[in-house]
């Protein structure tokens, strides 16, 4: 049988629970063995018209079910136990890798297909490793056992049970290659329709909205019978494994009967012998047909192994190569140096020879039309890629010298798309710092401009949210979101048109509220309406990914150009 060499790695997280599974079910099927003898000589008593024996064989046939039962009962606790760890840590490795590639890698992979990989094939790695691997084991140690025992017994059957035991094991081996190929085929359309169905949950109004419901319906369908089709195809080649394995089984078993049958006929065997003969034989297929079931039963992991070994060897778009702890806790000065960058597949930079400097403690806002370069800036300010040429500096650190996570703890974000789970407000603030006492709360939600809503609903901050935060206007969440930031209490705060979803009146608030925050802070702001800057002590015009002009407001304005252009835009809404 097909043993896949990522799903043997993730063994080494519950060695000790599949050990004990192993130990446990080998222990159940010597239990079947010995009820298999037992009977025998039962049997065979009967068959003299010996009774005397028969209370204390009946007896200890009895005591081996009630073993085999408890020990069955553990063996299932043990197995249980084995594939809830190998489930808990392969998921933890797996959302931490996620963690590690960034959003680069997100942004490429469909949600779908990352939950199908994560939630249902770590559910049957889950099942292939405490379930399959250890009855594998059980038929490589008890079925060679138990063929030595009828080889002593009788050695032709020996020879018929070997050859029968070795077909039904090699010849579905022939179909390993065809089978994989029907499993990945299997497994990518099931990721695509995952990936279809979840993207359409999400998005559903916009469906409603635009009359494509049901458009997307056939989509689904279509999706939907390319996967009953891998399904029909794969079945059809592994009926043919089962199908050649049960053949096998049925011919060993009538071979060993036929012999044993020889044996007795001509005297060469008595009839304990030809009795415990035939139960042997019996037991020896035992383990290849619990192999095949569990096979069956965990054939989703394997199916899915190949997307599990891509996830957890994915490679990061940027290397966490740096060693440097964060800069110091006051506010750090940011420079963008001679940046050049084009992103992977693209001709044209998104950067070009782009040098902005903000002095610590000040805000800096980045302004341009579409497409200038102003997000694309910020993408590399958090590492989720690095610049082709030139550096992004922290009080004179190459960012690239920092690890991760203190660049994480450095630099909090609010992007304009915010994401709150479906937990308290309170759960949602303290993600950026979970020891965060009530008055903290309070205090950024009063910085952020959302402190007096927030006390008006039922429970207040106890009040529980939709998913993504579906119960709250999309301002409150984006002022949700800025009050997160504030309690990371990061030195370097980025806003990325965090007031995009508010109005006029509020986003005024907000730029108040933010200024009071920004104190003792590096602040880089990005917006498109001007009004939201209009405080910042200086403004970065942006075009065409390089530097159009610097200064303040007013300077800007009086000298014309991209910034004049923004203005008046700003006028015609």
């Amino acid at each position: 049988m097909m043993l896949h060499p990522e799903l043997l790695r993730a063994t080494r997280t519950a060695p000790g629970p599949l050990l004990r599974a192993t130990a446990l079910l080998t222990a159940v099927t010597a239990g079947h063995v010995a009820q298999a003898a037992l009977l025998a000589v039962t049997l065979a008593d009967i068959a003299a018209g010996r009774t005397g024996r028969l209370p204390a064989l009946l007896g200890a046939v009895a005591a081996v079910l009630l073993l085999r039962a408890f020990l069955t009962w553990r063996q299932r606790l043990a197995a249980a136990e084995a594939g809830a760890r190998i489930r808990s840590a392969l998921r933890d490795e797996l959302l931490v890798q996620l963690g590690h590639l960034g959003p680069a890698h997100s942004t490429a992979a469909r949600a779908g297909a990352l939950r199908a990989t994560v939630v249902d094939g770590v559910e049957g790695v889950n099942t292939y490793l405490s379930r399959y691997l250890p009855q594998f084991a059980v038929v490589c140690l008890v079925t060679p056992a138990l063929l030595v025992w009828i080889a002593t017994l009788d050695p032709w059957a020996a020879v018929a049970l070997s050859a029968a035991v070795a077909a039904a094991l090699l010849l579905p081996r022939l179909w390993d290659r065809a089978l994989a190929e029907r499993g990945k085929d299997h497994w990518d359309s099931y990721e695509d329709l995952a990936a279809d169905y979840l993207e359409s949950l999400q998005h559903m109004a916009t469906l409603r909205a635009t009359g494509a419901a049901g458009r997307r319906r056939r989509v689904l369908e279509d999706r939907s019978r390319r996967l009953h089709r891998a399904i029909v195809a794969k079945l059809r080649v592994s009926l043919v494994d089962t199908a050649l394995t049960d053949l096998a089984i049925q011919a060993g078993t009538l071979a060993a009967v036929l012999l044993a049958c020889a044996s007795a006929a001509t005297g060469h065997a008595t009839g304990a012998v030809s009795y415990l003969l035939l139960m042997l034989a019996s037991e020896c297929f035992r383990p290849l047909r619990d192999l095949s079931r569990e096979w069956h039963a965990g054939y989703v992991g394997l199916s899915a192994a190949d997307s599990i070994a891509a996830l957890r060897t994915a490679r990061p778009a940027v290397p966490d190569t740096g060693t440097l702890a964060p800069v110091r806790p006051s506010a750090p000065a940011l420079s963008f140096t001679g940046i050049r960058f084009a992103y992977p597949g693209t001709d044209r930079p998104a950067l070009d020879g782009v040098d902005v400097h903000c002095p610590a403690g000040r805000t800096t806002a980045l302004v341009g039309p579409s497409g200038a370069g102003k997000s694309t800036l910020l993408a590399l300010l958090q590492r989720h890629h690095d610049p082709d040429a030139g550096a992004v500096l922290l009080d004179g650190v190459d960012v690239r010298e920092l690890s991760l996570a203190a660049l994480r703890r450095t630099v909090a974000v609010v992007s304009q798309d915010t994401y709150l789970f479906a937990a308290s407000i309170a759960d949602n603030l303290r993600l950026a710092d979970p020891g965060a006492s009530a008055d903290r709360l309070v205090a950024a939600c009063r910085d952020a401009g959302v402190h007096d809503e927030i006390t008006a609903l039922p429970d207040g901050y106890a009040t529980v949210l939709g998913e993504r935060g579906a119960t709250l206007s999309g301002g409150q969440r984006q002022r949700l979101a800025l009050a997160r930031a504030l309690l990371c209490d990061a030195p370097v705060l980025v806003l990325d048109e965090a007031t995009s979803a508010v109005d006029e009146q509020r986003e005024h608030r907000i730029t108040l509220a933010l200024r009071r925050a920004a104190h003792g802070r590096t602040c880089l702001i990005i917006a498109h309406r001007l009004a939201a800057v209009r405080h910042a002590d200086q403004i970065v015009v942006l075009d065409g990914g390089r530097v159009d002009a610097v200064g303040d407001p007013a300077a800007l304005a009086g000298d014309g150009g991209v910034y004049a252009a923004l203005a008046t835009a700003d006028l015609r809404d």
